[in-house]
Order: structure tokens, then C-alpha cells, then sequence
């Protein structure tokens, strides 16, 4: 993929991004030819207020650096940021705590610049269960997550059901009136982590019209071993076949320069961390250090992510559409 360092750069949208929101992170950010990012802006634990100065932190943070990333908020933005080789930021939540106490405050997050929300994190809340919650003990989508998602649709916010458990997640899909999304999420099939979705939901939500971005946090890669690039990309190809090419993305929900400390990042992220079911089969590779997968340690070595895809066979035009076509219709539909 020699296209990709000249003038004509490809449109890159990361579907989920969690790295340190500084100028230097940012600066590879660009280098790696990513255009667009869905910043996770709040905190999963946050309530209202806490969500609130977080995302106004954001916003003041972006500002201080025009010429490097600009917040944007619909598809023409997102182009424009390009053209100018800025990094977009796309305002994302991975929890509506913040909006626990009534949903009418999703209408004051999007006159606030946000675009993508996911009803709930790991845990359960008054919309639904996380991903831990397996088999039985997800109960699936609540009476409260009905006018939630009704109210998501109304603002024509993105649904993201990244972190639903597998019955939450299939209840939101058969509900939903618009495309939505898994913004980062891997196929069950290959790596058995709750994070992963089976291939019922991964069709339905092609189904829908939405899409499901393959993604490289390396726990829902691969256990046996520290996954590789080929590993994501195996993937992309097992979720092309069950959903079809123009219904697969990418993110890289790449912890990059986020602050963690090694105790920090046990205590949340270890193999008995606060999410065991998801972290605590793994291999004895994964350890703070080495929990990312191996060859995508920086957001700037985003190509190599597209030459894995080119070794799997998929075409520059394919490729493209999971770069950021696949992404751009469905923003373009919702928002």
C-alpha cells in the first residue's frame, strides 16, 4: 500500500480511540495517516457533571492546538480536517451515565459537540449489561433503554453497542429504527472473549445497515499468545465474510500515552483486574507492557495495519472502504 504516503493520503477514521489526548500523541496520530478518531472524551464511570468538565477539558485542550486537530461533528467536517491535515475529533461516550437521570440530556451532549454514544460500559446499568454479563445474567435491554434509544435516534446520535452484553446488544439491534454500530468489537468465533460478538449480531447489525470495527486491544484478539496484526486482520476477514466488506471497519483503541501507571493499569486492566472474564484467560504474554498487540505499539504505525489487510488478500479498494468508506455512509445516514 506504497498510496499511502502521498498527496493523495486516504480518508483513515479510527473507530475508537483512548489515547492521551496531547500534542505529541496527536502529531503521531497524523504521521500513522489517521484523519478521524472517535475520542472517548467522558470517562465510563462519569456522572453528569464530571462527564460535563471532562468534555469541556477535551474541547479546551483541542482548541489550544488548531493546527494540529479540530473537534468535528458531521461528514463535511471530517473531510475538511483532512484536507487540511488535521486530526477530526469525533466527541464519543462509552457509558450514558451521565444521562442515567433522564435521556433528554443526550439532546444537550449533541448541542455539546458529541456524536457517539454507547448505551452501557462493563457493568450494568439502568439501560442494559455490559459484556461481563454472560448467558443468563444479561437480561438485555431495559424498559429505560427504549426511550433511550428512541431519543438517540430523534438527536440522531450513533448508537454504539461496543461494550453490550451479547442479549443487550442483539435486543438493540432488533429495536433500532437507524444503522448502528460496534465501533470496536472483534468476531466471538475466533477469539471467545464476552467483548466479542457472535455472528448473529455481526449480521444483523450489517443487516441494519451499521457496521463492526475490528479492533486491536489484544485481550479480544487472540489469549494463546501475543496477537499480531495478521491475527486482527484474520478479523477483518472472518467478519467480512459474515457481515460483507461494506460493513467492517477498524479502530485501535490503543492506549497510548494515556498516563496509566503499571498498579493503575493492574488494577483495572490485569489478569485479576476488574474484569476477569475478560482479561484473566489470557496467556502469561499479556502483562503491562506487553497487552498490546505486537507491531501496532504506536497510533504512527497505523499502515502496517493495512498491509496485514493486503496479506490477507483484501484489495486496495476494500481496504479503503474499511479505512473510512464503510464509516463515512453510516455517519453520513445518521448524523
Amino acid at each position: 500500500m506504497s498510496s499511502h504516503n502521498t498527496s493523495s493520503r486516504p480518508l483513515v477514521i479510527d473507530g475508537l480511540n483512548c489515547a492521551g489526548l496531547t500534542r505529541e500523541q496527536l502529531i503521531r496520530t497524523r504521521e500513522g495517516g489517521v484523519s478521524a478518531i472517535n475520542l472517548t472524551a467522558i470517562h465510563p464511570d462519569a456522572e453528569l457533571a464530571d462527564a460535563l468538565i471532562q468534555l469541556e477539558e477535551a474541547r479546551r485542550v483541542i482548541e489550544a492546538m488548531p493546527d494540529v486537530a479540530t473537534v468535528v461533528t458531521s461528514v463535511a467536517e471530517i473531510r475538511q480536517a483532512h484536507d487540511e491535515h488535521r486530526v477530526g475529533v469525533i466527541f464519543g461516550a462509552q457509558n450514558t451515565l451521565m444521562a442515567e437521570p433522564d435521556v433528554r440530556i443526550l439532546a444537550s451532549f449533541k448541542q455539546l459537540g458529541m456524536r457517539i454514544i454507547q448505551p452501557t460500559y462493563n457493568e450494568k446499568n439502568r439501560f442494559g449489561y455490559g459484556a461481563p454479563f454472560v448467558g443468563d445474567t444479561d437480561k438485555g435491554m431495559t424498559e429505560a433503554a427504549y426511550d433511550w434509544l428512541a431519543e438517540m435516534e430523534r438527536q440522531r446520535l450513533l448508537v454504539d453497542l461496543s461494550h453490550c452484553g451479547h442479549r443487550t446488544s442483539a435486543d438493540f439491534v432488533r429495536a433500532a429504527k437507524r444503522p448502528l454500530v460496534i465501533s470496536h468489537g472483534n468476531a466471538y468465533a475466533l477469539c471467545p472473549s464476552p467483548r466479542n460478538k457472535p455472528d448473529s449480531v455481526i449480521r444483523a447489525v450489517a443487516e441494519n445497515g451499521g457496521l463492526v470495527g475490528a479492533v486491536s486491544w489484544s485481550p479480544i484478539v487472540r489469549w494463546d499468545k501475543r496477537p499480531t496484526l495478521d491475527d486482527l486482520a484474520a478479523h477483518v476477514a472472518y467478519m467480512v465474510k459474515i457481515g460483507g466488506i461494506d460493513h467492517v471497519a477498524f479502530a485501535s483503541d490503543l492506549p497510548e500515552a494515556n498516563g496509566e501507571t503499571e498498579e493503575e493499569w493492574e488494577a483495572r486492566w490485569g489478569k485479576n483486574g476488574l474484569y476477569p472474564n475478560i482479561t484473566g484467560s489470557l496467556g502469561p504474554w499479556y502483562g503491562f507492557g506487553t497487552h498490546v498487540t505486537e507491531g501496532y505499539e504506536s497510533m504512527a504505525k497505523t499502515p502496517a495495519v493495512w498491509d496485514a489487510m493486503g496479506k490477507q488478500g483484501f484489495h486496495e479498494r476494500e481496504i479503503e472502504k474499511i479505512m473510512s468508506g464503510n464509516w463515512m455512509r453510516v455517519l453520513e445516514e445518521v448524523w
